[in-house]
């Protein structure tokens, strides 16, 4: 993800101008969900009490900067979502979610993440079952208990709210002309109930039925596309496992504009009918970057790829797998210069690698995802408009520190500020995350680093990673033992000298003034 900047202003020092940094982005009003999340499912979920002795309590997974997310007990395989669309982005859609998972324990009742919809009914192996609200969870009680190790297929009959309640940020988006989704980091359960944690991914098929004149899409490719009458019923299937905050679907009057990437990989984006032709030479663009892209670590990861550009104003850009989501805006008139925006657009191409192939184990994993995305959106920059990533990744060591101070080390942010979830985006993983990199490469060497690169995206193919695993690779290929190097580059307090560089100095606050002044990214809005 990536913070959309706000500012037509431009400045210089980090390789030439670019758009300056943002003082505040639009976003939607936030506030504590979690707090609100009971008054919000008393009112939205149908009231069915559990057995008495076994009252609803929301789980976890155990995640520090999201300790109620996801959920114990079983691991999701596959997904099929059902999504009826009334022709207004104001009303809420009928929904069918099907889970089928395998049980890691034996459960009298399990929970599903989910906060923002009616729920109807609820079905385990086809009986029907006994649910409450518990927070942000849904509790579900089968008629019999689940042993362990059990294939067992939910069924949750119920709405899909896409208008935002107070306090919520994320889920649906509201378009000109319709709807798409941003889940990152814990919204995907605003949508649809799930495991709504990157560490369970599963395959998708998701199908929309929109009044004619609609176009639906959705993440992988399109299987199906059945009119009957005044609707339209689309299928998509991923051929990869995915994350659930990476789900995407768009419903608008658009245009799905088709052409090849390299090996023949099939390249679709989704624009408005009306801005076909204005964002045509931007989408052009596409393919060279993956082949850029794949020159620098391997084949690209999964079955297409496109750009979906949202007549809506999110501020940010997301990579939604096999479909990233960008603000039109971001393309429309001078705003900023045609490089910056080339270089958006690698940094969420690069997470298809990155975040999505490769998925954090937890969200403190969070910088290996923005980290990678910013060096390639920087080392593209450099080989492609000659903004050289050494001055960039100077004028990060420089605001490194007051990153720290401001955000925590990169490998161990600290939490989202009340109410703001996305507000763990901060700088600190992006280009303080890049700058850990730079280091690297300096510590190791460079055919070392590009080596660890390509290895990384290939072994942790589908899965997820934690750093643990990356140290553990990085010192395998570089033949040392780098454990005292990644303590000090991802968890130190202070940023440690760099290799190569002696003279490169911190412009944070010496100790008779610690409190350092906000510091925002050397390179870009982020997110």
């Amino acid at each position: 993800m990536l913070l959309t900047p706000r500012s037509q202003t431009t400045e210089t020092g980090t390789g030439g101008p670019r758009p300056a940094n943002p003082s505040r982005f639009r976003r939607r009003p936030q506030g504590s969900r979690r707090l609100k999340a009971t008054a919000l499912l008393a009112s939205a979920v149908s009231v069915c009490l559990l057995a008495a002795g076994a009252p609803a309590a929301p789980e976890g997974v155990g995640d520090r900067l999201f300790p109620h997310l996801g959920n114990p007990g079983y691991d999701v395989q596959s997904y099929d979502l059902s999504f009826t669309y009334p022709g207004s982005n104001s009303k809420p859609l009928r929904a069918v979610t099907t889970i089928n998972a395998l049980t890691t324990t034996s459960l009298d009742h399990f929970n599903l993440d989910f906060a923002h919809g009616k729920v109807e009914s609820v079905t385990v192996d086809g009986r029907p079952a006994r649910f409450a609200g518990a927070g942000e969870d849904l509790v579900v009680t089968p008629e019999s208990p689940l042993p362990v190790g059990s294939w067992t297929r939910i069924t949750v009959r119920h709405t899909s709210d896409p208008v935002p309640a107070k306090g919520q940020d994320g889920g649906w988006v509201q378009t000109s002309d319709g709807l798409a989704m941003a889940n990152q980091a814990d919204a995907a359960h605003l949508v649809f109930p799930c495991n709504d944690h990157p560490s369970d991914k599963a395959l998708f098929k998701i199908r929309i039925t929109a009044p004619n004149g609609y176009t639906a899409v959705a993440n992988g490719v399109q299987t199906d596309r059945e009119r009957a009458g005044r609707t339209t019923t689309w299928t998509y299937r991923t051929r990869h496992p995915m994350a659930t905050e990476l789900a995407q679907v768009s419903i608008g009057r658009s245009s799905v504009l088709r052409r090849t990437g390299p090996h023949g990989l099939p390249v679709r984006d989704v624009v408005r009918t009306e801005d076909r032709k204005e964002l045509e030479p931007w989408l052009a663009k596409t393919p060279a970057q993956i082949a850029w892209m794949e020159s620098k670590v391997g084949r690209y990861p999964f079955e297409t790829y496109g750009l979906l550009m949202a007549d809506a104003s999110t501020g940010f850009e997301l990579e939604t797998q096999t479909l990233s989501l960008f603000e039109r805006e971001l393309f429309s008139g001078d705003t900023y210069p045609d490089w910056y925006v080339e270089s958006i657009m690698v940094h969420e191409l690069s997470h298809q690698w990155f975040g999505d192939s490769v998925s954090p184990r937890t969200w403190s994993d969070l910088w290996l995802n923005e980290g990678h995305a910013t060096w390639y959106e920087a080392l593209y920059a450099q080989e492609k408009a000659g903004k050289p990533m050494e001055k960039r990744m100077k004028a990060a060591y420089a605001a490194s520190d007051g990153w720290r101070a401001d955000g925590g080390p990169p490998a161990a942010p600290r939490g989202p500020e009340h109410g703001q979830k996305i507000s763990i985006f901060r700088p600190n993983v992006y280009d303080g995350a890049a700058l850990a990199l730079y280091a690297l490469r300096q510590e190791i060497g460079k055919p070392a680093f590009e080596q660890l690169e390509r290895s990384w995206v290939s072994l942790n193919r589908d899965g997820t990673a934690s750093t643990a695993d990356y140290e553990r690779l990085a010192s395998q290929i570089s033949g040392r033992d780098l454990s005292g190097f990644f303590k000090a580059w991802l968890y130190g307090e202070k940023t440690p000298p760099m290799p190569g560089h002696p003279d490169w100095k911190s412009d944070a606050p010496d100790a008779k003034n610690p409190k350092p002044a906000k510091a925002s990214s050397t390179a870009k809005p982020e997110h």
